[in-house]
């Protein structure tokens, strides 16, 4: 059955730990993971509710898969209504923290209320416990779970937690386990902050329940593994290179956001890119990249382990950076790079390492480090109001915000916000590079046409994750579109969407999707689980997803009026490149896709949808 059936319940206000049992009916709706804890989510939260009250809730939540002998099955996801969109929020994060819960017994964790005090969970398979954090509170993510592996003699246990940005308040504050993965967009650590709650420390050992027939999950879990062994791109890019495989590939489209989006082209990408990690450095003769590394049950293994210059000014004094640590992957080294005009890459490994070490999330970081350069340089911010000289490509600038933004100090408490209300707190709203409040990741719009559709339609605000079409557009999995056409975009991004929602309720990785479709998914779903996992019903399945996190942000008082994207992506038009002269052509598209979901025009699933969906 591959679900343990059993869930977590949490009250942080009185402190009381229950068991319920999983509901069977739903889990076979929603299969798990991000579609079942949404679905506990949207039935026991109002829409209305604030981000950062106790009324809010915070579910933990793992997919059948997770946990399992499927490739990449060590997924997680944390949904609440995001601190930094008020909209619903999905975070989803690798490493070996979901399969450790999966092991431990359980297939989700609700945290509801606000504990009086710090504390932090313990789950050692059926015994659960509360503790006092008062010793951990105001520490880092890494110092957290160094401290708690040896405060309970456990070096296996694993850890997630936030950092000290999630306790000032940062509002796009992540979760972080296994010290470099994290379930980051969103603000989903800064309500778990909100919350009293520091860490989740887990150690289980019981394995996953029942597969439903284990020869032919066997067999389908190798032959999916094949499949990714044989892919160009899971089988030789990412083993080598990475996310950043793509720097290079999407400057020469002109496809790159550069300076807040000012440019599609940035003259530095060679220097920030993978080839650059990879490359021996002049000064000790050792290279950025240390080596890759895998997530729990992973056979791709695109993680990136780095190691600074000791030369370099961002680690004078500072030796805890003389280890190797979770090194740049592409949309943090876009984001702290190219979004900014800063080619200097150890300082972005820097940012990076502070990004993990105290949690917060580094799209959201970098993108509003591009916001405040360009109201630098148009005189609207100062010096004296930032704390150092900050033109698009200082180093020294992005190194500096990083930490204050680390720490909650000084002009980090602005940082914090979010580029959304630093924006409009300056007076220049239209330099946010966001959609819902969320900023943007590594792809301009004007350059990959279906990824501007996909930002101003995600649930979460601005995101490639929930649509990445770059896999059509540029890379032509599963089949080659014209990255500068609008035609066909409304259907390709739905597809893409419905599809996504099965990977991560699944509770495997979507960067398996470069190789695999949903043929791949459903054999080992099908071997694995009651229920029909078939094609039919899991397409089925995708969009009943999809629909029930738009009907929660509609509640929420979302409108077809947020589904845009910012002025400058549709009235500037991109300067160099391929896309030179175009600007995106959402509004070709917008009225298609509402048309292909079954929504209004003023997108809202119809009555027809939603009978058909079972919503």
């Amino acid at each position: 059955m591959s679900w343990q059936r059993k869930i977590l319940r949490v009250d942080l206000t009185a402190g009381t730990i229950a068991e319920e049992p999983l509901n069977m009916e739903w889990a076979l709706d929603y299969l798990g993971s991000r579609g079942l804890g949404t679905k506990y989510f949207v039935e026991e939260v109002g829409a209305g509710v604030d981000p950062l009250s106790p009324a809010n809730k915070l579910i933990f939540a793992t997919g059948p898969l997770t946990g399992t002998m499927a490739s990449t099955g060590g997924r997680y996801t944390v949904i609440t209504k995001g601190a930094l969109t008020g909209a619903i929020a999905c975070s989803n994060s690798g490493g070996y923290w979901g399969a450790e819960l999966k092991a431990a017994g359980w297939d989700m964790v609700i945290f509801e209320g606000k504990s009086p005090k710090p504390v932090y969970l313990q789950i050692s398979d059926d015994e659960v416990t509360l503790h006092d954090a008062a010793e951990i509170w105001g520490t880092t993510v890494w110092h957290t779970e160094e401290h708690l592996k040896k405060k309970h003699q456990d070096p296996l246990m694993r850890v997630t937690s936030v950092g000290r940005s999630a306790e000032q308040g940062c509002l796009y504050a992540a979760v972080v386990n296994d010290l470099h993965r994290a379930a980051g967009r969103s603000g989903v650590g800064t309500v778990m902050a909100s919350k009293n709650l520091k860490a989740i420390a887990v150690r289980g050992t019981k394995g996953v329940a029942g597969i439903k027939d284990p020869k032919a999950f066997m067999a389908a879990t190798k032959a999916a593994k094949k499949v990714l062994a044989d892919n160009a791109v899971t089988g030789q890019g990412l083993p080598a290179y990475g996310t950043q495989v793509l720097m290079n590939v999407i400057n020469e489209m002109g496809a790159l956001p550069t300076r807040n989006h000012k440019d599609v082209q940035f003259e530095g990408a060679r220097d920030i890119s993978a080839e650059a990690m990879a490359e021996k450095r002049e000064t000790d003769g050792k290279a950025n990249l240390v080596t890759n590394q895998a997530c729990f049950g992973c056979t791709i293994a695109c993680g990136r382990i780095s190691q600074m210059d000791k030369g370099h000014y961002t680690v004078q004094n500072q030796p805890q950076y003389w280890g190797a640590s979770g090194g740049l992957e592409y949309e943090a080294a876009w984001a702290l790079g190219a979004a900014n005009g800063v080619d200097d890459l150890e300082a972005l490994t820097y940012a990076n390492f502070l990004a993990n070490e105290d949690g917060f999330d580094p799209i959201s970081f970098g993108a509003t480090v591009g916001a405040v350069m360009e109201l630098y340089e148009m005189g609207v911010l100062t010096k004296e109001q930032i704390g150092i000289e900050a033109p698009f490509g200082s180093a020294k600038a992005l190194t500096f915000l990083a930490e204050l933004t680390a720490k909650g100090e000084g002009f980090g408490k602005e940082m914090g916000l979010g580029s959304k209300r630093l924006t409009e707190k300056y007076g220049h709203p239209e330099l946010s590079m966001s959609v819902k409040g969320q900023e943007f990741p590594a792809y301009d719009s004007r350059g990959i046409q279906g990824m501007g559709l996909t930002y101003a339609t995600s649930n979460r605000g601005a995101c490639h994750l929930r649509s990445y079409t770059v896999a059509s557009e540029v890379l032509g999995i599963p089949i080659k579109t014209d990255p500068l056409a609008t035609e066909g975009k409304a259907g390709l991004v739905k597809a893409f969407q419905d599809a996504t929602a099965i990977f991560d309720s699944a509770g495997i990785c979507l960067f398996t999707s470069f190789a695999w479709s949903l043929v791949d998914v459903a054999p080992q779903l099908q071997a694995s689980c009651e229920g029909d996992w078939s094609l039919d019903n899991l397409a089925v399945v995708g969009e009943r997803i999809w629909n029930m996190e738009r009907m929660f942000n509609n509640a929420a008082g979302f409108t077809s009026k947020d589904d845009c994207l910012p002025k400058r992506l549709v009235t500037e038009p991109a300067k160099t490149g391929p896309a030179k002269g175009l600007v995106n052509g959402l509004d070709k598209m917008l009225p298609e896709y509402y048309a292909a979901r079954g929504w209004t025009q003023d997108g809202i699933p119809t009555p027809e949808t939603k009978g058909r969906l079972g919503l």
